[in-house]
């Protein structure tokens, strides 16, 4: 479904988060939980994906990630900033080291002027560390498009969370 190069990519994360012994956790909101099916279909991903949190409504982001609800009141649920209270609640409810987190317009409808079809917002978070935020806008590719896309930044952002994250002993 999503293809042999997103395939590859799930398969050295879990290899390398395997060697370090680093856990990931998940919080998707426009992708669905694909990241974390991305990840679960190598094999051996039981070992380093700790768990996922789809949170596709309002609701859920503030329910199970303790986003702030007068965050996204105010700035909205695709925001740097919401992308950024997700990681860290995906951190503080589980056992992870490192969080991503997605949230986009994936379309077809759903988007404003100052919000388009297909932008989309991320973060990623090692525990007790300042997130690294991406913005992206893929423009009307299509939900499918959008979503992969998606997948493909998230996960290479867990790759590049490992170049600089000590593993444990």
């Amino acid at each position: 479904m999503l293809g042999r190069e997103l395939e590859k990519k799930a398969e050295e994360i879990v290899r390398l988060y395997s060697e370090r012994g680093l856990k990931i956790v998940t919080a998707e909101s426009c992708t669905g939980g694909l990241v974390a099916g991305c990840l679960t279909s190598v094999a051996g991903s039981s070992a380093v994906l700790e768990r996922g949190f789809v949170t596709y409504s309002n609701e859920a982001k503030i329910e199970l990630l303790s986003v702030p609800a007068e965050l996204i009141a105010t700035l909205g649920a695709v925001s740097a900033e919401t992308a950024a209270a997700m990681a860290h609640g995906a951190l503080a409810h589980s056992r992870g080291d490192i969080a991503v987190a997605v949230t986009g317009i994936a379309g077809p409808g759903g988007g404003s002027a100052e919000k388009a079809v297909g932008l989309v917002h991320f973060a990623c978070a090692v525990r007790d560390e300042k997130p690294k935020l991406l913005e992206r806008r893929f423009g009307e590719i299509g939900r499918a498009g959008i979503r992969q896309k998606s997948v493909e930044v998230a996960l290479d952002l867990l790759a590049e969370a490992t170049l600089t994250t000590p593993g444990r002993p």
